[in-house]
């Protein structure tokens, strides 16, 4: 008989450590602490039990091992061994109990001196490996005791100081000195956790070139501050935060590590983790190649992207915060959110993974002015990701649809009150529907659709770039309003105007019904054309593609 004792880790919190700061290097530090606290450090403390208690362990590492590679636990008289980490989570096995308690000490310790803030959780339970299902064990660890321990655990209550003590400007606790001057940015006081945050943003940026740029961009740098992300001098300038999520992940690793012996289940969970993980960074591989690829020099030397915004001193107007697997954060310039985050989809769908399917994912996209609150403006995206799961949920549910792939944005042209839900239902409800297309699909799923990323574009771009309205403001200011009216107002606007055929841009073709929406402004009381309207200003096409060439025929008349 073989008992081992699993232990799987967490951690909570997470997201006000990363994104609970204005200033992107702490941001950049805490997202880098966290990735390590949560892989690295993991195998750095078994190395560390090694040399404690001198027997052999096994810390997986995909970069370095096969997923098959032995030594065994089960075999190889081995005091401990990686399962996997990846998702989020890390599983180890030990010989002992004893020895996960040790390990377990020995990354909160590392965890409190090197990354204060992060809250680890860890459970243990005890297994015989040849009567019981490993997977069982992990499942009931996460699904259950996991959950338990993380809403039991009492928060910690640090001393916030004396009356005669400093405070951190960005976390309110107790400074230990001052932030070292960076660029043209004055010197404040930070806590040890912001000290420890901002020591860590060399190794992320390192990190991050390393997984990302290739040669042929060697050129170019992520950027540390938001104020480098492509903002034009003397413009107001926005940025956007894009948060996306594959759909239904967990249900994905549960399955595919079902009805597996135990050592199949740790091979399976191997190549699945590492191949979910290499997948969101591929595709953050291909965002970069595009952007790369849309900047041009021009004839006095400066980097411009598509001709419309130039880039400073080679900062790429971009910088992913959280990769690595389907759960993905980056910020970029907010002329480009709508459509990074669009590739970044389409990249994630084409990547192999371990079961065989492709991962759809959705995209929260918001776009505030750059200075804005940034923990608010993640938590929109937040909100905006999980309103496009709810929409795809909802399309399989009424029409039988595989799963599929959205995205759904918020574009700030001032302050934010309120939820997305009660913005909309303030902003974009009027008597004849709702003014909004959002969420869309990335792609048509079913001949009838045609709120969807292609068609949205194509009346974006039309708009943009066809000479009878992109320098014609007025007016289509004037069809933003009349939109409002419903049907008939729009078909005034369309006669008055003396509109070519008296119809807007074409969608795509979708079961017969284009030119009816292009005719009337609305299908079925969903507006199909003011979302394009207001994203006029926030989108750079930067792909070119035949299947986004726009209508001809859609000319004002002389």
């Amino acid at each position: 008989m073989r008992k081992f004792t699993v232990t799987v880790l967490d951690t909570t919190g997470i997201q006000p450590y990363i994104f609970g700061s204005n200033r992107l290097r702490e941001n950049i530090g805490a997202s880098y602490l966290v990735s390590q606290a949560t892989d690295n450090w993991g195998r750095n403390a078994l190395d560390t039990l090694k040399e404690k208690i001198k027997q052999k362990i096994y810390a997986f590492d995909p970069e370095k091992h096969q997923p098959e590679a032995k030594p065994y636990i089960e075999d190889d008289e081995l005091a401990a061994e990686l399962v996997y980490a990846g998702g989020g989570n890390t599983v180890l096995l030990f010989s002992d109990k004893e020895y996960a308690v040790q390990f377990t000490q020995i990354l909160s310790k590392r965890i409190l001196e090197e990354a204060p803030g992060i809250n680890l959780v860890a459970v243990h339970q005890e297994f015989d490996w040849d009567s019981q299902s490993l997977y069982d064990i992990v499942q009931n660890l996460m699904k259950n005791d996991l959950d338990s321990k993380k809403r039991s655990r009492i928060p910690s209550a640090p001393l916030l100081g004396l009356g005669v003590t400093a405070t951190c400007r960005s976390t309110q606790l107790v400074a230990v000195g001052e932030s070292a001057k960076f660029e043209d940015d004055e010197p404040y006081l930070i806590s040890r956790e912001i000290q420890k945050k901002l020591d860590a943003v060399p190794l992320a940026n390192r990190q991050l070139r390393e997984k990302l740029l290739n040669t042929t961009s060697g050129i170019y740098e992520f950027p540390f501050k938001t104020d480098y992300m492509g903002r034009s001098e003397g413009d107001s300038s926005y940025v956007a935060v894009i948060h996306a999520d594959g759909n239904s992940m967990g249900k994905r690793f549960q399955k595919f590590g079902e009805k597996l012996s135990n050592r199949n289940y740790i091979i399976a969970m191997r190549k699945l983790s590492y191949s979910v993980n290499q997948a969101g960074i591929n595709a953050l591989k291909k965002v970069v190649e595009v952007l790369v690829n849309s900047i041009d020099v021009d004839t006095d030397g400066k980097r411009k992207v598509k001709g419309q915004f130039e880039i400073r001193d080679n900062y790429l107007p971009f910088r992913p915060l959280v990769y690595g697997g389907d759960d993905v954060t980056f910020v970029c310039d907010g002329r480009l959110g709508l459509e990074l985050a669009a590739i970044y989809l389409e990249a994630l769908e084409n990547q192999p993974i371990a079961d065989g399917l492709p991962i759809k994912a959705c995209a929260g996209i918001c776009v505030v002015k750059t200075h804005y609150p940034f923990a608010r403006a993640y938590q929109l995206s937040e909100d905006l990701c999980r309103k496009a799961k709810s929409f795809v949920k909802d399309e399989r549910k009424d029409y039988g649809k595989e799963d599929f792939s959205a995205l759904d944005w918020h574009l700030a042209a001032s302050g934010l009150i309120g939820s997305i839900s009660e913005i909309r239902d303030r902003e974009f409800q009027v008597p004849a529907g709702s003014l909004s297309m959002r969420p869309i699909s990335l792609k048509k799923e079913i001949d009838s659709d045609w709120r969807t990323w292609q068609g949205f574009s194509k009346v974006v771009k039309h708009l943009n770039e066809d000479e009878d309205w992109k320098n014609r403001r007025n007016k289509v200011i004037a069809l933003r309003d009349v939109l409002r009216q419903g049907i008939e107002g729009t078909q005034k606007f369309l006669k008055n105007y003396r509109i070519k055929d008296e119809q807007l841009p074409l969608f795509p073709e979708f079961g017969g019904q284009n030119k009816s929406l292009a005719e009337k402004g609305w299908l079925n009381g969903v507006c199909g054309y003011f979302d394009a309207i207001e994203a006029m200003d926030f989108y750079i096409s930067l792909r070119e593609e035949s299947n986004a060439d726009l209508p001809t025929e859609n000319k004002t008349a002389e």
